[in-house]
C-alpha cells in the first residue's frame, strides 16, 4: 500500500480536526464580535445574518464565544493530557523496564493518585490554587497521568520480555536507546488510544468544573460556562444550549475518530499500517568495513570461552530456589564450533543466554565463572562484570541469532534499520547504509537494494532470519551464538541457513559458534564438537564424528537412534520425559530412562563429568568402568 493510500484513512478526520484547530488559532483575527461585549437590548435573540447562532442571555455572540471558547477548552485539555502522557509514559516506562525500587518509585507512587475521586481531586487543587486556566491544567495532569503510566507500565512488561528486546541487548545497546526506540514505539498504539480518551475526558471536565465555576473564570468564555449560562434560559431559548453541547460533543467524537485512524496507520501490523514506516535519510559517505584480519583469539592456545562450574537456579539463594543448571563446564577455541544439544528443559538456552548476560529476572548464577577473552587478549569473567562492560562486549565481541526471527525482529522498524542498530549502537555514524547492504548481500538476501526498507512481516522465514544473521555478523564478532536458528524454517530453508552459517565461519577468520540444537543432523553438518545436555547437566563432550561413531553416555545413545535416518519404518523414543527442576532424582538423573542402569545408578549423588579419553568427558559410571 503507497504512503498516500496509507494515509488516505486519516485523511478526513485530520483534515476537520486541522480545520477545528485553525479556527481556533486565527480567532483573534477573525472579523468576530466581542465575545465579552453585552447587549442587554439583544438578549436571547435569535439566530440571524448579524448574529449567525443568535445571542446569549446578557446579548453577547453566541458564535464569537464558541470560537473564543474553542481556544480555551482545546489548550487546556490538550496542555493537561501531553503533560500527563509526558509524565505517566516516563514513569511507566521506567518502572516497567528497571521494575524493583524504581517500579515502587514511579507507577506505585503515582498510584496514590488514584485513591481520590477525580472530581474531588481537581476541586482540591482548584480550592489551593485558586481557578483559572493554568490551575486548571495542572490540576488536569495530575488527574490524568497514573493512567498512562499504569498503561505503559503494563505494555512495557509485556514487550520487554519479547525477543526482539532481547536481541537489541543482545547487540549492545543501552537502555536508553532500547526504551526509546525499541519499546517506545511497539507500546505508542495503546498510548495514542488513550490520549485521544484523555483528551476528551479533559475536556468534558474542565466544561464541568466551568459550569460549577472552578474552571475558567468568567467572563472569558468556554463551553461550560454557556452551558451554565444557558441552563436558566433553557425553556425559552432551547437553542443556548444545543450549541455549545453539539462544539463539545463533535470535537470528543472527532479526536477519537483521528486518534483511531492514526493508530492503524502508524502501526505497521495493522489492517491499514501493513506497509507504512518512516522517511529514510540514505547515508551519503562511506566508511570502509572492519577488517576480517583483525587480531583474533586464534593468535593463541587458550580457549576463546571458557565456561567453568556454572550452576543457575531459579530464586537465587532462597531454601525453595530450583536449581535449573548444575556444574555446567565446556570451552570453544578460535575458529571452532560447539554444538550444544539435549531435549527441550534440559538447560540448553538458559547456558547460552548466561554467556550473553540475557538470564530471565528469576533466573541468577549462583556459582562458576564463564571467560571471555576479546580479540585484544584481554580476559572477562562475564558473571562478575558489570553490566556496561557485558553491553560493551555484546555486538562486538559475541552477538546470538534467536530461534524465532518473527519474534526477534522488531516489527515496527525497517530491516536496515535494525541492522543499522548494531553498527550505530557500536559507534558507527557514517557510511551506515552502504554497510547495511553489504551485509544483506553477504547473507544472501534476495534484492538487498529493495529490501533494505521492508518491514520483517514483508520477508518470508528465511529471509528474515538472514536478517538476524546480518545483525549478528555486523560488527565482526569472534564468538557467534546460535540458538536453534534454523526450529522455525522448512527443511529446504533450513539448509540454505546452515550453508549460509558454514560460508561465513569460513569468511570470518577465527570466528567461533556455539550452536544450540535438538537436531542430531544439524550437529553433523556444522559442528567440531558436541555437547549433550540432559536436566540441566553436561553428560557428554567430545568431537563430533567420535561421539556419533561410539556415545559414551546412554543418553547420547539414546538422542542418536531416535533421529530419523534414511527410510527407516519404525522411529525410536526416548521412553519417559525430562525431570523437572523440582523433582530431580538423586543419583544419575537419566537412570529411570536408561535402558543400561544398575541399582547403584539411583543412588547416592550425581555421578561426576570425567574424561575418558583425550577430549571425551562422559558422566556414566557405568560405561566408564566399561572404558577404564
Amino acid at each position: 500500500m503507497s504512503g498516500a493510500r496509507r494515509w488516505r484513512i486519516a485523511r478526513v478526520p485530520a483534515a476537520l480536526v486541522a480545520g477545528l484547530l485553525l479556527c481556533a488559532l486565527l480567532t483573534p483575527i477573525l472579523p468576530l464580535p466581542d465575545p465579552v461585549k453585552q447587549e442587554i437590548a439583544n438578549r436571547l435573540a435569535t439566530p440571524s445574518a448579524e448574529h449567525w447562532l443568535g445571542t446569549d442571555e446578557y446579548g453577547r455572540d453566541n458564535l464569537s464565544r464558541i470560537l473564543w471558547g474553542a481556544r480555551v477548552s482545546l489548550s487546556v485539555a490538550l496542555a493537561a493530557s501531553a503533560i500527563a502522557a509526558l509524565i505517566g509514559t516516563t514513569l511507566g516506562l521506567l518502572g516497567g523496564y528497571f521494575r524493583g525500587l524504581v517500579e515502587l518509585l514511579t507507577v506505585r507512587a503515582s498510584e496514590v493518585v488514584l485513591c481520590l475521586p477525580p472530581l474531588l481531586l481537581a476541586l482540591l487543587v482548584v480550592t489551593l490554587l485558586g481557578p483559572g486556566a493554568t490551575t486548571l491544567t495542572l490540576a488536569l495532569s495530575i488527574l490524568f497521568a497514573p493512567a498512562f503510566a499504569r498503561l505503559a507500565y503494563g505494555e512495557t512488561l509485556s514487550a520487554r520480555e519479547l525477543d526482539y528486546v532481547a536481541a537489541q541487548h543482545a547487540l549492545g545497546a543501552g537502555s536508553p536507546r532500547i526504551l526509546i526506540r525499541t519499546i517506545l514505539p511497539n507500546i505508542a498504539s495503546p498510548l495514542i488510544v488513550q490520549f485521544s480518551l484523555t483528551v476528551a475526558s479533559a475536556m468534558v471536565l474542565e466544561s464541568g468544573l466551568s459550569f460549577l465555576g472552578l474552571g475558567v473564570v468568567p467572563p472569558s468564555p468556554s463551553w461550560g460556562l454557556m452551558i451554565r449560562g444557558a441552563r436558566a434560559s433553557m425553556e425559552m431559548a432551547p437553542l443556548q444550549l444545543v450549541w455549545p453541547c453539539l462544539a463539545l460533543t463533535g470535537t470528543v467524537l472527532l479526536l477519537n475518530q483521528l486518534c483511531d485512524r492514526l493508530r492503524d496507520v502508524l502501526d505497521p501490523r495493522g489492517q491499514y499500517g501493513a506497509m507504512a514506516g518512516r522517511s529514510r535519510r540514505p547515508a551519503t559517505q562511506s566508511n570502509p568495513a572492519r577488517s576480517t584480519d583483525s587480531p583474533k583469539a586464534s593468535d593463541t592456545h587458550e580457549p576463546l570461552l571458557a565456561v567453568q562450574g556454572l550452576t543457575l537456579r531459579a530464586g537465587g539463594d532462597a531454601p525453595d530456589a530450583l536449581e535449573l543448571v548444575r556444574e555446567v563446564s565446556f570451552d570453544v577455541q578460535a575458529g571452532e564450533t560447539l554444538a550444544v544439544v539435549g531435549e527441550s528443559g534440559s538447560g540448553k538456552t538458559l547456558t547460552v543466554l548466561s554467556v550473553m548476560g540475557l538470564l530471565p529476572d528469576a533466573v541468577k548464577p549462583v556459582g562458576g565463572s564463564i571467560r571471555l577473552r576479546d580479540r585484544d587478549g584481554a580476559t572477562y569473567d562475564l558473571l562478575s562484570c558489570s553490566e556496561e562492560s557485558i553491553r560493551s562486549l555484546r555486538g562486538r565481541e559475541i552477538a546470538m541469532i534467536f530461534q524465532d526471527p518473527a519474534s526477534s525482529l522488531n516489527p515496527l522498524l525497517r530491516i536496515g534499520e535494525q541492522v543499522a542498530e548494531s553498527l550505530t549502537a557500536h559507534g558507527l555514524r557514517e557510511g551506515v547504509r552502504p554497510r547495511v547492504l553489504s551485509l544483506l548481500k553477504a547473507v544472501g538476501l534476495p534484492d538487498p537494494e529493495q529490501q533494505i526498507d521492508a518491514f520483517p512481516h514483508q520477508l518470508s522465514g528465511g529471509q528474515r532470519q538472514r536478517v538476524m544473521i546480518a545483525a549478528a555478523i555486523a560488527n565482526d564478532p569472534s564468538l557467534l551464538l546460535a540458538d536453534e536458528p534454523t526450529t522455525a524454517l522448512d527443511v529446504t530453508v533450513q539448509a540454505q541457513i546452515l550453508e549460509l552459517l558454514n560460508r561465513l565461519r569460513a569468511s570470518h577468520r577465527g570466528m567461533s559458534m556455539i550452536f544450540v540444537t535438538h537436531n542430531l543432523a544439524v550437529v553433523n553438518e556444522i559442528a567440531d564438537r558436541v555437547c549433550v545436555m540432559y536436566a540441566g547437566e553436561v553428560v557428554e563432550v567430545g568431537p563430533v564424528s567420535a561421539v556419533f561413531k561410539d556415545p559414551r553416555h546412554p543418553y547420547t545413545a539414546a538422542l542418536i537412534r531416535s533421529t530419523p535416518e534414511g527410510e527407516m519404518e519404525r522411529l525410536n523414543t526416548i521412553s519417559g520425559t525430562v525431570p523437572q527442576p523440582d523433582a530431580m532424582p538423586s543419583g544419575c538423573r537419566f537412570a529411570a530412562r536408561c535402558d543400561q542402569a544398575k541399582s547403584s545408578c539411583a543412588s547416592g549423588g550425581s555421578p561426576e563429568l570425567l574424561e575418558v579419553r583425550p577430549g571425551r568427558l562422559s558422566r556414566c559410571p557405568v560405561i566408564n568402568q566399561e572404558f577404564a
